[in-house]
């Protein structure tokens, strides 16, 4: 359980950092080194083996499945899930490879997680806002909630805290010795701020598509050429007879007794038991965090002290708390007068100093000085409560709620089995009669259609299309309920005749036309503009207009060309009256004939290296990271502690597609 910490403490560097690379993906992408049988293995259901630790079947398509979800929010339509899926197996195997490889790593070399950095992972990391607004406790309910929706557990969402914490610690280790020279610097300074000016010529594959003309002898030629790229492209469609019950209809058939509450509150007392607990206020002066080298100003925290000590005395002289918070407390909670709400006794809302002296205390005492990670805090408790069972009175709306949800599961599922056997014993329509629901029979439908009473339902539209004919009525959930359906026809996918996609096979042969064009157009007009030494001239003769650029550097754009980091990038290796090759750049194609060039001197180059020190150290101690993982790899693979089992991940991938 994590131990959650008090409010008001700072955000430091160096655990911001860390929680970069915490929620993110591997920060290195390898190949899945070479398959290896293992029956056993397989039989067990294991996928891979790192150093003794198997990585189950379960977790790689739980991690596939993120890793699709990750990718349908950006706009991917439905019927790609199940591609996106088994692209996604060998991703989630390698992530979750790497992961034990760090984790072995980091054991071997005696790198550990504390409790505390977890704490403070949970509080300073990005997610902090969510579960501590303001500086306070969401509570554990809460939490646990906003991790559901996310579809998460507390403890995976802390395991993957604890192995964010651990790679931030390897990379730190690894790259600790990582340095650039002062050339180095200078000469990455000098690429970053060398502005140019340029003539360009562009040409679009948008406006050459309007130059292609195509008549039937020609598309008919493509489309037999390019017959397998419409193979099949007519998909798969399915009719099913189907008949629905939801929630609603079990919630109306079901009743709740006072008999049943009862029962329900007398074998669920933990759920509604209320542990020991304090209301109190605190003030707190924060102490400084360590340097870059580890230390802490040991000045600075007996400045804090002695300001903590001296608040104290002006308190129990009669201070009022709440004023005194508003004054000096560090933290949040200081415009609230330092108020900290209920914490519970052992749920980790506070850190274990703050709930020693607080649960020590009665009703109206106040605490001498409390040190803690963040600084120096006075406690007064402003109420508290004994640990209590909640009386059934004060949750009889909550325990009939979740009652009704049990019997109303229970009857969903006892009468979907019946409905089940007997649309298959009997008929669907009888079946769907005696649960008083109607059949539907619907159109046509492919993957990513809705149906009547379903909608938009992924996992009902699966199963209607992993049904092999002829198998009778099946049931297959939904949202809030189940339908119970049988196909009764199935209309394989096909190849359009070349009338049917005239229009697609006619934009397709301009598309590859204009490709071919904008290349040799391109090359042409640079061909010209260099023996002609006149890109203007080159660019009239191809129909291209020339523009001129402002004086730009690197991280700028341009028009018609976009960002100068990508491929145009190649203007700034010109000199003054130097004509550029072709550049293309997606649809598009561009000539460059540089006019001018601005360097910054040596001089500007020395003291101006110190803005790119951090950003040119970061991308090596990467570039070192990435070389270290990928021999880690290596290394366990030829020590025989890492493998793959073909098996398994051959039945994994063959379900998937």
């Amino acid at each position: 359980m994590i131990k959650f910490l008090q409010s008001g403490g700072k955000t430091t560097k160096y655990l911001l950092g860390g929680m970069l690379l915490i929620l993110c993906g591997s920060m290195v992408t390898f190949l899945i080194p070479g398959f290896m049988s293992d029956s056993t293995a397989s039989a067990s259901g294991a996928v891979a083996s790192v150093a003794g630790h198997n990585i189950q079947m379960a977790d790689v398509q739980s991690t596939a499945a993120r890793l699709v979800q990750q990718q349908m929010r950006q706009g991917y339509p439905e019927f790609y899930r199940q591609m996106l899926m088994q692209q996604s197996v060998p991703m989630a195997v390698n992530d979750l490879m790497q992961n034990e490889e760090i984790r072995y790593e980091c054991d071997r070399l005696g790198l550990r997680v504390s409790d505390q950095e977890l704490q403070d992972a949970l509080r300073t990391g990005p997610d902090g806002p969510y579960f501590f607004p303001e500086g306070k406790w969401v509570g554990q309910e809460k939490y646990e909630q906003m991790l559901r929706n996310a579809q998460m557990t507390p403890d995976f969402y802390e395991q993957s805290l604890r192995l964010g914490l651990l790679k931030q610690k390897l990379f730190a280790t690894i790259t600790a010795g990582v340095d650039v020279s002062p050339a180095e610097l200078q000469k990455s300074y000098k690429e970053q701020n060398t502005k140019i000016k340029f003539d360009y010529a562009v040409i679009t594959k948008e406006d050459l598509e309007k130059q292609v003309k195509a008549n039937d002898t020609e598309l008919k030629a493509f489309y037999a050429k390019n017959k397998s790229k419409y193979e099949n492209s007519i998909p798969e469609k399915r009719q099913v007879r189907y008949f629905v019950i939801d929630r609603k209809q079990a919630e109306a058939k079901v009743t709740v007794t006072p008999s049943d509450q009862q029962q329900y509150y007398g074998t669920h007392q933990n759920q509604y038991k209320t542990q020991e607990r304090v209301k109190a206020r605190h003030i707190l002066i924060n102490t400084p965090v360590p340097g870059p080298d580890g230390k802490v100003d040991e000045k600075a925290v007996e400045a804090a002290r002695t300001k903590a000590t001296d608040i104290l005395k002006q308190l129990k002289n009669g201070a009022d708390f709440a004023e005194m918070a508003r004054k000096y407390s560090q933290d949040s909670t200081a415009k609230d007068g330092g108020e900290l709400g209920w914490t519970v006794k052992g749920q980790g809302q506070m850190a274990a100093q703050f709930e020693d002296a607080a649960f020590a205390m009665s009703k109206g005492q106040m605490s001498d000085v409390v040190q803690n990670s963040f600084g120096f805090e006075i406690i007064q408790v402003e109420d508290k409560e004994d640990a209590h069972v909640k009386p059934f009175s004060e949750v009889r709306d909550e325990v009939e709620k979740a009652v009704k949800a049990q019997k109303a599961g229970d009857w969903l599922g006892q009468t979907v089995e019946t409905a089940q056997a007997q649309a298959r014993a009997e008929t669907l329509d009888k079946a769907a009669a005696k649960v008083g629901s109607q059949v539907v029979l619907s159109n046509p439908i492919a993957m990513n259609d809705s149906l009547p009473g379903v909608g938009s339902a992924p996992d009902f539209t699966q199963a209607v299309f992993s049904t092999a004919p002829k198998s009778g009525p099946q049931a297959a959930r939904f949202g809030d309920g189940v339908a119970v359906f049988e196909v009764t026809r199935i209309d394989p996918p096909k190849t359009p005749e070349f009338d049917s996609i005239k229009d697609r096979v006619t934009k397709d042969f301009k598309s590859e036309q204009a490709d071919h064009k904008l290349q040799t157009t391109l090359q042409e007009m640079a061909d010209r503009a260099h023996a002609e030494h006149d890109l203007r001239k080159a660019a009239k003769e191809a129909g291209a207009t020339v523009k001129t650029s402002n004086l730009v550097a690197g991280k700028d754009d341009v028009p018609d060309i976009g960002s100068m980091n990508g491929q145009a990038r190649e203007a700034f290796n010109l000199k003054p009256g130097e004509i550029s090759g072709p550049i293309t750049m997606g649809n598009k194609g561009v000539v460059i004939a540089l006019t001018e060039r601005q360097e910054p001197s040596a001089e500007e180059a020395a003291k101006g290296s110190d803005e790119v020190r951090e950003q040119l150290i970061e991308r090596k101690r990467q570039q070192e990271f990435g070389i270290f993982l990928s021999t880690l790899r290596t290394r366990l693979e030829k020590e025989g502690k890492e493998k793959i089992y073909k098996s398994t991940m051959e039945s994994l991938t063959k379900g998937r597609g």
